[in-house]
């Protein structure tokens, strides 16, 4: 099983931290967030990984080549960022063998497991499927309307008027026809903008009911270093 773990943004919202340190690797609990993801993604089987890199790329091949991790690691360095669809497209080779595959924002942190998404996937009909939680702030959010089969029927990002709570958790799985599907000529390519949107009522939605939180403020990153210790004790 391979996944993709996107960690290339800037993460300017956590300056003055990530001036000097990647948002991946943010201490959380004593360890960094990258390594709480490696520690998910071995309990769920994965055995490839594809990071992507732009700020600070160096750091981060560093500490994940340094890791006691099972998982082999392919490394895809951007000099310009892709965005998060761009990278699915760029290195889609990866995965071209692979009936489906997680796509996983390393800058959230959930001790929600993976495996139970992907096999709610495997039960779906639908070639892609988005993790999906209950939020408060819906205006800020990816937000979609589920119908009774799971199925997505509704999907904007940031709505003025938002259709319900239910927002995208920046964890997904899909096969790898969905990356076929966007403009091959956009770049950057956003995963929210330029490829949910084409998928509505084709994919499905899994709602999780365990921790999630995005730490790319300085408010969330405190209340995530209150909160997981608690988590994993």
């Amino acid at each position: 099983m391979k996944a993709f773990l996107l960690t290339a943004g800037l993460g300017t919202r956590l300056h003055p931290i990530t001036l000097t340190l990647p948002k991946c690797l943010v201490p959380i609990a004593g360890k960094p967030l990258i390594n709480w993801w490696f520690e998910s993604m071995q309990k769920a089987g994965v055995t490839e990984v594809l990071i992507n890199l732009h700020h600070l790329p160096d750091m981060v091949m560093a500490h994940v080549n340094a890791l006691d991790t099972p998982i082999k690691v392919e490394f895809s360095y951007e000099p310009v960022l892709l965005g998060s669809a761009g990278t699915l497209r760029a290195n889609k080779n990866f995965v071209a063998d692979q009936k489906a595959f997680f796509i996983i924002y390393a800058d959230n942190l959930t001790n929600t497991s993976l495996s139970n998404l992907y096999n709610f996937h495997a039960s779906q009909p639908h070639d892609f499927t988005m993790a999906l939680f209950e939020t408060n702030n819906p205006t800020g959010c990816g937000i979609v309307s589920l119908n009774n089969d799971f199925t997505v029927t509704h999907f904007e990002e940031k709505p003025a008027n938002p259709a319900s709570n239910l927002a995208n958790a920046g964890l997904y799985v899909a096969s790898p026809t969905v990356i076929d599907l966007m403009d091959s000529a956009k770049t950057p390519a956003d995963i929210g903008f330029d490829l949910l949107p084409l998928l509505v009522g084709k994919m499905s939605g899994f709602k999780i009911n365990d921790y999630l939180i995005d730490i790319g403020t300085h408010k969330n990153l405190e209340k995530a270093r209150q909160d997981w210790p608690l988590l994993i004790s």
